[in-house]
């Protein structure tokens, strides 16, 4: 048996696509959520009224992250289809143009011109579309926009994340509200940061740190607005 079928590849690139819309949504719902939640509670504001701002933030957020997720993802699918569309026009019109333009990539990347011209013509043989998709255009089918998996995967993440400094109102005393969910918001960024940096095989204390910090920020922002308003008020 081939040694390559001994030791199968899992390369981590091929969960860009929905780990990219993951993290984003979980960031954003505890960081927005959490802010919203500080910034009400900062302005004396009782328990009901932090919950129900919380839950409107809840599900004004996972909609809004849904939607941007499938317009933004969606401009990139029509995009690839433009191109892909330009490209299929060409390649029926002007077949030899197109081997020689895949065969000038392939000397680029190292080959002599004549195994260049074997490999872009055997590329072309079973394949054309598709091989100028993956090395002219650079579409593949790992890294090909998928908008409604992207919107799902945001607001799903979204709702999970915005959920747990929600549940933190029904716990604390209104007196707590403030530092309980900022310091356990914090808490779950780091945790966010490390799993999401552990799934795509980045740096795992460089990514914790990194979403910690951006969270602090805005809660504490959103703090010093809620207490400048409510003492105003």
């Amino acid at each position: 048996m081939s040694r390559l079928h001994l030791h199968p590849e899992s390369h981590l690139v091929s969960r860009i696509g929905w780990l990219r819309a993951a993290v984003l949504g979980a960031n954003d719902g505890i960081v927005s959520t959490a802010s919203l939640i500080v910034g009400v509670a900062a302005a004396s504001a009782g328990t009901s009224e932090v919950l129900v701002a919380g839950v409107a933030g809840l599900v004004a957020g996972a909609m809004s992250m849904a939607a941007g997720e499938y317009v933004s993802v969606s401009s990139q699918a029509d995009t690839e289809q433009a191109d892909l569309a330009r490209e299929r026009a060409e390649l029926a019109s002007q077949p030899a143009f197109g081997r020689e333009e895949l065969a000038q990539i392939y000397v680029k990347r190292g080959l002599t011109p004549e195994l260049a011209r074997q490999v872009a013509e055997q590329l072309m043989a079973k394949d054309a579309l598709a091989a100028h998709a993956a090395d002219e255009l650079g579409i593949s089918e790992v890294t090909a926009a998928r908008p409604i998996q992207a919107a799902l995967a945001s607001a799903a993440t979204f709702s999970v994340g915005a959920a747990l400094p929600l549940a933190l109102v029904l716990i604390l005393p209104p007196s707590s509200l403030v530092m309980g969910v900022s310091i356990a918001s914090l808490l779950f960024l780091a945790l966010l940061g490390a799993i999401a940096a552990r799934a795509g095989g980045a740096n795992m204390l460089k990514a914790a740190s990194r979403v910690t910090f951006w969270g602090a920020l805005a809660m504490g922002l959103t703090a010093a607005i809620g207490a400048l308003f409510g003492t105003v008020v």
